[in-house]
């Protein structure tokens, strides 16, 4: 993804890293190293209890069975790819592994329609584009047909595409030339199939396309508010800048938007409020322009004044059924959503975990206001009631979640109502004292009840501590926590699975800038790669995916990107025999770079596609 590297959170909360310091520092931090990654989860001080791993969680993430662990044995036996083979125009992959190609950029949505395939010296039309995949492939879920090994359907998420490679130019010139980026933009479902031995897309009904300007409804406190209400009266429209996802145990995908901001702008004269720049909301925008042809992103506009707070929502779709509208569920709150993990709790209540993916901001968690399967029986969405929380990070390796919610005294001192609070969730975050984290991005939960998080990195760190020993902080680390309760209490315990910085002198595992991430029903974590990645042997290394048995853990590197791209998006099929990933904005556009997934050396433009992959014996992917 491209990400917007502003900070807009100036509430003066505790930084998480001051947090961090004060417990690490507790830990004698200079002789955990190797302890660490081998135990894992530690207590964080003497007398505290380790966390029960026993207690395995009945969850409904899983794909596949279980496997028993043996005792003293690894869950990971491929071969890593070796550093010096992670750098380069073309993907590399485990010698045990194979991998295909699937539905990049330009692909038709179904069989005989317009095709566009890289010729640097065209780009589709607007029209073109509505019917084909999306660019900026990011996060996605297989939703199964039948057993769903050879057949099923992908909701995939297109998050970006800069001027230059969709448009060809480096600004838009017309309507049309927005309207091309802007369908470009949005989510591809799409039915695929595993024919003859290689995956393809195929023709089906539920194939379609959801962009900007498809017509979208909304869910939960905030539905009907004045707060989405416009005075040119325009109906609600669109999804922008999808970013990764979740899924429901009820079999829907979850899209989420993460920096919606950017597509925004001001051709006039206009004066952000305070929550418009809370939310980053700039007069330049990002670089898009849209504002400057389509009215509805023009800030300046009065006939379209609260148009921004219809994004930056989390979107519910139906993967089965075209003819559905999307819904975007506000309860789940307002920032800029990085994914949004599903898990059954306590009582059989929907937990959703999700990351506002900018530096200083927080992690928040959703709980339905009751077991989701009698929500749905009483025609109820388990998304549209229940209680947001935002995290708050303590010192000795509890934590606790803070209700975000009117009845909140600090917060109703500040808000008018409940829409408000979600509406502006990280003002309320801000005011009831939340942790500033170091961009949160994927969130993942393991079958035993943790729960991981990706902190990307925050080069804006100024002081070391015992946790992040190089300022500026350029390579990030993941955390875990339990929460109490099954899911669904207040509090928890926490601590460091690693840090990126930590794994630098091992070949096979070095890695920086962790972004997507899953958890398998084994104990394996996926950790995908964007941004800053380390230098091994005088050669910096492209974006990557590594799997970790958290058992041991230990990380070795099964698969590596393009020069220039992003390694993101996970789904697998039920058995578990064959994995999606995405290659993001391979070589940022520029054919010099890459042509992938032409050949090498075809001049094409480098188009963002879907990798399949496969154990060449056929076993689980990831062992």
């Amino acid at each position: 993804m491209i990400h917007d590297n502003r900070s807009s959170n100036r509430s003066g909360n505790r930084p998480f890293q001051d947090v961090l310091q004060a417990r690490m520092s507790r830990r004698n931090v200079l002789a955990r190293g190797a302890a660490l990654s081998a135990t894992g989860f530690l207590a964080a001080l003497a007398g505290d209890r380790f966390l029960d791993r026993g207690a395995a969680t009945a969850t409904a993430k899983g794909s596949g069975t279980a496997i028993a662990q043996a005792p003293g044995s690894s869950l990971i036996s491929f071969t890593p790819v070796p550093a010096a083979n992670s750098v380069g125009p073309v993907p590399t992959i485990s010698s045990n592994y194979q991998f295909d190609v699937l539905i990049p950029w330009g692909t038709s949505l179904q069989p005989g329609g317009p095709e566009y395939n890289g010729d640097p010296n065209t780009r589709p039309t607007a029209a073109q584009q509505l019917q084909q995949i999306g660019i900026g492939h990011d996060g996605m879920w297989l939703f199964p047909i039948g057993e769903g090994n050879d057949r099923g359907v992908l909701a995939i998420n297109h998050e970006f595409g800069n001027n230059v490679h969709v448009l060809g130019k480096e600004a838009p010139e017309s309507l049309e030339d927005v309207r091309l980026s802007q369908h470009a933009h949005g989510v591809s479902v799409v039915e695929i199939q595993k024919l003859n031995g290689k995956w393809q897309r195929v023709n089906s009904s539920k194939n379609r396309r959801i962009h900007v300007n498809t017509p979208v409804t909304f869910g939960g406190p905030v539905a009907g508010h004045p707060l989405l209400q416009t005075p040119a009266g325009n109906s609600p429209k669109g999804t922008v800048n999808n970013c990764a996802n979740g899924y429901t145990p009820w079999g829907t995908y979850l899209t989420c938007e993460e920096n919606f901001n950017g597509y925004f702008g001001a051709t006039g004269s206009w004066t952000p409020t305070e929550a418009q720049e809370r939310y980053g909301f700039s007069a330049e925008g990002s670089g898009y322009d849209w504002h400057k042809f389509d009215p509805r992103f023009d800030l300046s506009n009065s006939s379209y004044t609260k148009e921004e707070n219809r994004f930056g929502w989390v979107v519910e779709i139906d993967p089965m059924n075209a003819s559905q509208t999307p819904v975007k569920r506000t309860a789940l709150g307002r920032c800029k959503h990085e994914n949004a993990e599903v898990v059954v709790g306590q009582g059989g209540r929907a937990v959703v975990y999700m990351g506002d993916d900018e530096r200083f901001d927080y992690i928040y968690k959703f709980v339905s206001e009751s077991n989701w399967r009698s929500m749905q029986a009483r025609g109820i969405s388990p998304l549209d009631r229940g209680k947001l929380y935002v995290a708050k990070f303590n010192d000795n390796g509890t934590g606790e979640w803070i209700e975000l919610t009117i009845n909140n005294s600090a917060l109703a001192a500040r808000f008018a109502d409940q829409a408000e609070v979600l509406t502006y969730a990280r003002i309320a975050a801000d005011t009831v004292g939340a942790t500033p984290m170091d961009r949160p991005e994927w969130i993942a939960a393991a079958p035993n009840g943790d729960i991981y998080c990706t902190l990307t990195n925050n080069t804006r760190r100024e002081e070391p501590d015992a946790a992040n020993p190089q300022a500026p902080n350029p390579f990030g680390h993941i955390i875990k926590w339990r929460d109490s309760n099954n899911h669904v209490g207040t509090t928890f315990t926490w601590d460091i699975f690693v840090l990126a910085v930590d794994t630098h002198d091992t070949d096979k595992s070095a890695f920086g800038s962790p972004d997507g991430l899953w958890s398998d029903p084994d104990g394996r974590l996926f950790i995908e790669t964007d941004g800053t990645q380390p230098e091994i042997n005088g050669v910096t290394l492209n974006d990557q995916m590594l799997v970790s048995d958290t058992n041991t853990g230990e990380i070795r590197r099964i698969f590596s990107g393009v020069t220039g791209c992003e390694v993101t998006g996970i789904t697998v099929t039920p058995d578990r025999r064959t994995m999606f990933v995405n290659l993001q904005h391979p070589g940022d556009g520029d054919p010099s770079l890459t042509n992938f997934p032409a050949p090498q050396g075809s001049g094409k433009i480098p188009r963002d596609a879907t990798v399949v992959i496969t154990r060449k014996d056929g076993g689980i992917v990831g062992s």
